[in-house]
């Protein structure tokens, strides 16, 4: 955690060296909108103005959560596992998206309940699963930690392998309680206002998912103003893991995409334990879970796309890329006002 020392502003010299770029393109000043800020912030976090994002990678988190047994979802524990293990075989969601955006994917186990046998699930766990929220803190402060730090030793890994971008994902059964539990905290607001049903709950089952966030809320009583603390008695290890790649990603200057409600919880944790952080963030569209766009807010950031997504694995944060990809071309290989003996368009 005292890499987090290491993260500074963005580079001015670059950011302003990327915004000239930009203006000297023959079209109108800004028309490209929040794409054009999001190469500009690339620029910033990487220290180039001559932007790339070659290689990416979507880093998808796994882990058990103890609250399923309260009957807070609609599948078991099980599936997680299973759908680890189907990523790792290369047929889930985020690897047919992946592949159709030339990016990595990496399955990571930070804390599911059985081992895999998968040579290709990186093996990061900080425990089998979480403990039930609803009867007791999450995990203790040490795990939460250690998970945190897992995040980080990744994006520092990626960095090194080479990587010029990452998207955050997870994968675990329950999930969607541990977020709205810590949104809840974070936002200071009923349990009601930030919980949805998730992968599928009818309304009974939303009414008992919402008592059980109360529940554990109010059983553990974590401090808003300690992440860490919120993180260990009410979240999972798999928001722990984004966390950290969020903090790595400042600390090692690669951009790490938001994906959706659960990814987007886990930057606000990682915002609040450095605020810096905010500036290395790629938001890609916001989830259809209530609080989606609630916490984007809460961070100070807005989204690209509105399609009601909310699948996971990291597969909406991957969709930002063509939109990136667009951009470039356009940032790249477009004619400029001296190419066109035409006078540049003026900031007003």
């Amino acid at each position: 955690m005292k890499r987090t020392d290491r993260i500074f502003p963005l580079d001015e010299n670059a950011v302003r060296q990327a915004q000239e770029h930009w203006n000297s393109i023959g079209k109108p000043l800004h028309s490209l909108g929040a794409l054009e800020d999001y190469i500009i912030k690339i620029a910033g976090i990487t220290g180039d103005p001559d932007v790339k994002i070659n290689r990416r990678c979507a880093v998808v988190f796994c882990a058990d959560n103890g609250v399923v047994c309260e009957g807070v979802t609609q599948t078991d524990s099980s599936v997680t596992m299973t759908v680890a293990e189907a990523i790792s075989a290369g047929t889930s969601s985020i690897n047919r998206l992946a592949h159709t955006f030339n990016a990595d994917v990496i399955p990571v186990d930070i804390g599911m309940n059985t081992d895999s046998e998968s040579k290709k699930i990186l093996k990061r766990k900080s425990a089998y699963g979480t403990a039930n929220i609803a009867a007791g803190p999450a995990m203790t402060r040490e795990e939460a930690i250690e998970a945190i730090s897992a995040g980080m030793d990744i994006a520092g890994e990626c960095a090194e392998k080479g990587y010029d971008i990452l998207i955050t994902g997870e994968m675990g059964i329950g999930n969607t309680t541990t977020s709205a539990a810590i949104a809840s905290v974070l936002l200071n607001t009923p349990p009601e206002n930030v919980t949805g049903r998730g992968a599928g709950l009818d309304d009974e089952g939303l009414k008992r998912k919402i008592g059980v966030i109360k529940r554990a809320v109010s059983i553990s009583e974590p401090d808003a103003n300690d992440p860490i603390d919120v993180l260990s008695k009410v979240g999972g290890f798999d928001i722990a893991g984004m966390t950290g790649l969020f903090l790595g990603g400042a600390v090692y200057r690669i951009p790490v995409v938001i994906d959706g409600f659960i990814s987007a919880v886990s930057a606000a944790l990682a915002v609040k334990i450095n605020p810096l952080v905010r500036d290395f963030l790629l938001c890609s569209h916001v989830s259809a879970e209530p609080a989606g766009l609630k916490v984007l807010h809460h961070i100070g950031l807005k989204p690209l796309i509105t399609a009601g997504l909310c699948l996971g694995e990291g597969t909406g944060g991957i969709m930002l890329l063509p939109l990136l990809d667009g951009a470039l071309s356009v940032y790249h290989s477009a004619h400029r006002f001296n190419d066109l003996n035409m006078k540049q368009y003026e900031e007003y």
